[in-house]
């Protein structure tokens, strides 16, 4: 999710969802140690629980930013040893450190004595032509014997040649049997499941076999489905109106756009807010056609909704 699940886009999330643990965008630890570090791990306190999730395979890097992750606020580490792209595998991190298990220990260990944040493991189920159980295992148990209890865990292998990132996300088959077969056969973990689950029944069907589902693109395609989540599962509060949604952004992106940011920086995010709905074009249009204008401001988002007779 670089580039997606950036603070505009938790901020916005989380007036759809008050219970849902939000993740960041993968940020480098190698980007921490060199550039803002103070920018790249900013977040509004409303985003709690709210995670980080860190790319690298340096130890000394990688407890670097646990401890900077750690003073920041945030309620969890999480360590990407899932992204596919060719730019995470030139810096030899994501998927391809599932072929050195030993190293993401040595990450692990060091992240956990720099701070007192819990640090958790985002993998897939293997990668390339490595598809099976028992490598998935051949990752996991290592890691759980150093301290490690919740793992996250794409329930896809991760081709590293020949596949892109977008391609890694649906050509190879989903395969949840291994993910729930690893919760079964250790139950002391915590297993989290992601990948292709869209709707709340297929929700309420994986929790049956694992502890959590961690829900990626259809959240951001469809930012409602969050609402709908927080319904069954956490508060069981009553749907909100979208209407609702847009006038408690206002606030935030009037305040935002005073300290320099763009419009479209934050609206990009919002564009699913309709999905679904009649109007749900004329919204987006709007907002993709005006937002990025010099000097936009909420005027543009009460237009997107003149063109939306439903959100009157």
């Amino acid at each position: 999710m670089m580039d997606w699940t950036d603070r505009h886009c938790r901020y916005f999330m989380r007036r759809l969802s008050p219970g849902v643990q939000l993740y960041t965008e993968m940020v480098t630890a190698a980007a921490i140690h060199h550039g803002d570090a103070d920018a790249l791990l900013q977040f509004d306190a409303s985003e709690h629980p709210v995670a980080v999730q860190i790319g690298g395979s340096d130890p000394a890097l990688m407890a670097e930013a646990a401890r900077k992750a750690a003073t920041a606020g945030y309620d969890e580490i999480n360590i990407n040893v899932g992204c596919p792209s060719d730019r995470v595998q030139s810096g030899r991190f994501g998927a391809c450190l599932m072929a050195e298990p030993e190293r993401v220990v040595d990450c692990f260990e060091a992240m956990r004595q720099a701070s007192d944040v819990p640090v958790t493991i985002k993998s897939r189920i293997g990668i390339d032509d490595h598809d099976s159980y028992a490598y998935l295992r051949r990752f996991v148990d290592p890691l759980a014997d150093a301290g490690c209890r919740r793992f996250i865990v794409h329930a896809r292998v991760a081709i590293l040649e020949g596949l892109s990132p977008k391609e890694n996300r649906s050509v190879p088959p989903l395969k949840y049997d291994r993910v729930y077969r690893l919760k079964r056969d250790c139950p002391d973990l915590e297993v989290i499941i992601n990948g292709g689950i869209r709707s709340v029944a297929e929700v309420e069907a994986a929790l049956e076999r694992v502890d959590g589902v961690m829900i990626g693109r259809a959240a951001y395609h469809s930012p409602f489905f969050l609402a709908e989540l927080e319904r069954r599962f956490l508060s069981g509060a009553d749907l909100p109106e979208r209407l609702s949604i847009v006038k408690q952004m206002l606030p935030y992106i009037e305040a935002q756009l005073a300290e320099g940011e763009r419009l479209s920086r934050i609206t990009r995010h919002m564009l699913g807010l309709y999905a679904g709905q009649p109007g749900a074009r004329a919204w987006r249009r709007a907002l993709s056609e005006n937002a990025h204008r010099r000097g936009a401001g909420v005027e543009v988002l009460a237009s997107a909704l003149d063109a939306i007779p439903e959100a009157a």
